[in-house]
């Protein structure tokens, strides 16, 4: 089994589509705005430094919670 992981270069919206568990991760980081127009063009990383998030452990956060869905 390949595990798939997610990078600060993802767009938002891709992560969302492909593990919609993460949205709740988004959200508890203060990434409200997940399904606003600028998740489908932002990546991670820079919605993250919009909102002011720690990139690093937003990135930690939502691979952990894919992990636990394998």
């Amino acid at each position: 089994m390949s595990i798939q992981s997610i990078h600060k270069n993802m767009m938002i919206n891709e992560v969302i589509r492909r593990f919609p568990e993460t949205v709740a991760v988004f959200q508890r980081h203060g990434m409200e705005c997940i399904s606003c127009s600028a998740a489908q063009f932002e990546t991670i990383e820079q919605g993250a430094k919009a909102h002011s998030i720690n990139v690093v452990a937003l990135i930690k956060d939502l691979n952990q919670t894919i992990l636990r869905k394998i």
